[in-house]
């Protein structure tokens, strides 16, 4: 509504400086919302307090918009979530074809690796879907086409899909943790009085010489056994190969 002063012939009206501020404020235009606003603001909360306390109407409040809103772009909270994980695979970088194949994969993954450690919640995640998205996919077979391009064949790279799993992705799904809170003095008397009923573990916990200043909190360096197990399994993979290209002769 604009207010107006009236002249006393009724004739003409004149705008007031309320008229006009108002006026100006109304045309003022706000960020349209888009699906990729949407992810990146749900990607930046949970980065911030984890994906448990990311709802949709706290990502509405973050973005200013009422909660429906968001269903235009996402339909439901696992579609938002999946449109988070597509954010993360976008981060990986492209695949190489200047270098190795070996050299290609293991650089490939390890920047897949540094785009989750960037998003800590996002491997639970993956873990928990139940179907890939299609950018998800289109990353996979990308690493498909590298062992391809490499010269695997088709058997070997279903092979080494299997084998290496969820390294694949930039994260390993561990038999059990390691890292623990307990203080190091008392741990170490725990496992010593232990070490009757489970000699071999006791062996390992003294033996290692745990990283309690890892970046992972304390427990072993993960991005080391992370490394070791990926290279271990390239090297493999490689033996393989060439076994295989031997056999064919």
């Amino acid at each position: 509504m604009r207010w107006c002063t009236a002249y006393t012939d009724n004739r003409n009206l004149s705008c007031t400086a309320y008229t006009r501020q108002v006026s100006s404020t109304q045309t003022k235009t706000r960020t349209p919302l888009s699906r990729e606003r949407v992810l990146a603001a749900a990607v930046e909360l949970a980065d911030e307090g984890g994906v448990d306390a990311l709802s949709m109407r706290r990502l509405a409040s973050e973005l200013g918009v009422v909660p429906m809103a968001l269903y235009k772009h996402v339909a439901n909270k696992e579609e938002l979530l999946d449109g988070m994980i597509d954010v993360v695979v976008g981060e990986i970088d492209p695949p190489r074809s200047d270098v190795a194949w070996k050299t290609a994969v293991r650089e490939r993954i390890l920047s897949a690796r540094r785009a989750l450690l960037r998003h800590p919640w996002a491997s639970r995640v993956m873990e928990s879907r139940s179907q890939p998205t299609p950018t998800v996919l289109a990353y996979m077979d990308s690493m498909i086409g590298m062992f391809r391009a490499g010269g695997f064949s088709i058997d070997l790279t279903h092979h080494a899909m299997h084998a290496m799993g969820s390294r694949l992705m930039g994260f390993s799904q561990e038999l059990f943790n390691d890292r623990t809170d307990v203080d190091p003095a008392v741990e170490s008397e725990m496992w010593s009085q232990l070490s009757a009923v489970y000699p071999s573990i006791a062996e390992l916990v003294s033996a290692v010489d745990h990283d309690g200043n890892s970046i992972v909190g304390a427990g072993c360096d993960d991005q080391f056994e992370f490394e070791f197990a990926l290279d271990l399994m390239l090297d493999g993979l490689e033996k393989v190969k060439a076994r295989q290209a031997r056999d064919r002769r």
